[in-house]
C-alpha cells in the first residue's frame, strides 16, 4: 500500500517557478565546474575517512569532502565562526555559490524569503561531542549548552540567514533520504501558489561517526568500493557528504530583474511507502506514484523525459524496486528512458542527496550530457531501460530525479529547459 500527496491546490492561482542560482559541494569538489567535470566523466571520489576513527568498523572509506581553508564571505561574527560545525560549513559554501549565481541584490534580500532545508543528521557532530564530554567529565559543563543549541537542525538555517542577511520563515524537513528533494518540492509549492516571490531551498549532511557506525552495523555499506548501483552483484551503498542549494523564483520575479534563468522547476510528486519500515514495495508502488504525480504536474509524459537521475543506492532491494517502478511508469517506452545513478561517484548523502542530485540533473540539462554510472560489471535484468554506463552527450530538455527515503518517504522532481 502507499499514499500519494494528491493535488490539493487545483483551484489556486499558479505561477511558473524557475531556478536562477545553484550551489554544490561534494567529495567531487567545490562548485559547479569541479562537480560538472567529475560527474560528466563518471569519476569516483572516495577515500579513507579522516574525520573519526573507523578501526572498529567493517568499512573505512566514504565520499569525504576536502573543505576549503576559507569560508565564503559572510556576516557571521567571529564567535559563531569559531563554533561552526561541519554541516553548516558545507551549507554556507553551497549557498554562497547559489547566491552569487542568482545575483540577488540587497533590495532583493530585503524581501521575505523562505528558507527550506532538508537534512537527516543535521549537526550530529555537536551531539556526538556533547555525549563524549558528558561521559568523560559529567561535572564539566563548559560549552555544553552551546553544543545542545547548535545540535538543533534549525540552528544551521538561522546561521545561513545571519551569514547572508536573508530574512524569512525557516522550514526544516527531515524525511530521511528524501529530505533534500522534499525541501525543494515544498519551496516549489510555496512559489507556485503565490506565498512568496523567492525562496532558498536545498539539502545537506555531513559525515558523522554515529551515522557511519549505524549504517555499518546494519551491514548496509559496501565492502567493495566503489558502489555498484544496478549491478547484479551489488552489495550495499557508500556514504558521502555535501550540500546542494537552489535559488528559486517565480518567473515574474526573475523576468522583472532580468535574471538569467537556468531551468524551470515544473513538477513535484511525493508519496509514502507503507509496505515495510526498511524495505520498499518490491514492485515500486509508491515510487511509481511519486513519478506519476510529478509528471502530471509538469504536464509531461515519459517519452518527454530525456534523463532520470535515479535514487540508485546500490542496495539489493532498493534498486530492484526503483527499476520496477521505472518500467511500470514508462510502459512500452522504457527502452528509450536513459537512467543513471550518481551515487556511484560520491556515495549516498542521506538528507543532502536529493538536493545535490537535483543540482547534478540541472548540470546535465544545462550542458547537454548524461552522467554515467561507470562502476557496473554485470547489469541487473531489472534494467529494461537504457542505463548510461559511459560518458555520453545527449539532447536533454527535461530531467526527472528520484529520492526514496528510509521508512518510505518518496519524492520526485522534474526540471525542464525554460521556454
Amino acid at each position: 500500500m502507499h499514499k500519494g500527496s494528491g493535488q490539493q491546490h487545483r483551484n489556486l492561482s499558479q505561477h511558473r517557478v524557475v531556478i536562477t542560482g545553484a550551489g554544490i559541494i561534494t567529495s567531487m569538489g567545490q562548485g559547479w565546474r569541479d562537480n560538472a567535470e567529475g560527474f560528466r566523466q563518471g569519476r569516483q571520489a572516495f577515500g579513507d575517512v579522516t574525520l573519526f576513527d573507523t578501526s572498529r568498523q567493517r568499512v573505512h572509506q566514504a565520499g569525504e569532502v576536502s573543505l576549503p581553508e576559507a569560508l565564503p564571505d559572510n556576516l557571521l561574527p567571529e564567535r559563531q565562526l569559531l563554533r561552526l560545525d561541519r554541516a553548516s560549513n558545507l551549507l554556507l559554501h553551497a549557498t554562497a555559490e547559489a547566491l552569487r549565481q542568482a545575483g540577488w541584490s540587497e533590495q532583493d534580500l530585503a524581501e521575505e524569503i523562505p528558507i527550506v532545508l532538508g537534512t537527516s543528521a543535521g549537526a550530529m557532530f555537536c551531539g556526538e561531542e556533547f555525549c563524549r564530554r558528558s561521559i568523560s567529565g559529567p561535572n564539566r559543563r563548559r560549552g555544553q549548552a552551546s553544543r545542545i543549541h547548535q545540535y538543533q537542525a534549525q540552528h544551521q538555517a538561522l546561521l545561513l540567514e545571519n551569514a547572508f542577511a536573508i530574512r524569512g520563515p525557516v522550514n526544516i524537513i527531515s524525511n530521511a533520504c528524501a529530505s533534500g528533494a522534499n525541501a525543494i518540492g515544498h519551496a516549489f509549492r510555496l512559489l507556485k501558489y503565490g506565498h512568496c516571490q523567492k525562496a532558498v531551498a536545498g539539502g545537506y549532511d555531513a559525515l558523522s561517526q554515529l551515522v557511519f557506525a549505524g549504517f555499518d552495523s546494519l551491514q548496509a555499506l559496501t565492502q567493495t568500493l566503489p558502489p555498484r548501483p544496478f549491478d547484479l552483484n551489488r552489495d550495499g551503498l557508500a556514504l558521502g557528504e555535501g550540500a546542494g542549494v537552489l535559488m528559486l523564483e517565480t518567473l515574474q520575479s526573475a523576468q522583472r530583474r532580468g535574471a538569467e534563468i537556468l531551468a524551470e522547476l515544473s513538477g513535484y510528486g511525493a508519496s509514502t511507502d507503507i509496505h515495510h519500515l526498511a524495505q520498499p514495495h518490491p514492485q515500486g508502488d509508491a515510487a511509481l506514484t511519486s513519478m506519476t504525480e510529478a509528471c502530471e504536474e509538469a504536464k509531461l509524459n515519459p517519452e518527454h523525459i530525456h534523463y532520470i537521475n535515479s535514487h540508485g543506492t546500490g542496495t539489493p532491494k532498493n534498486d530492484v524496486a526503483e527499476g520496477m517502478a521505472i518500467a511500470r511508469w514508462a510502459g512500452s517506452k522504457v527502452g528509450q528512458i536513459k537512467v543513471s545513478s550518481t551515487k556511484a561517484c560520491i556515495g549516498h548523502l542521506l538528507g543532502g542527496a536529493g538536493a545535490v542530485e537535483t543540482v547534478i540533473s540541472l548540470m546535465a540539462l544545462r550542458e547537454q550530457w548524461l552522467p554515467p554510472t561507470t562502476t557496473i560489471e554485470n547489469l541487473d535484468p531489472v534494467c529494461t531501460f537504457d542505463l548510461v554506463r559511459q560518458p555520453r552527450e545527449a539532447q536533454v530538455n527535461a530531467v526527472l530525479t528520484n529520492s526514496f527515503g528510509f521508512g518510505g518517504a518518496n519524492a520526485t522532481l522534474i526540471l525542464k529547459q525554460f521556454d
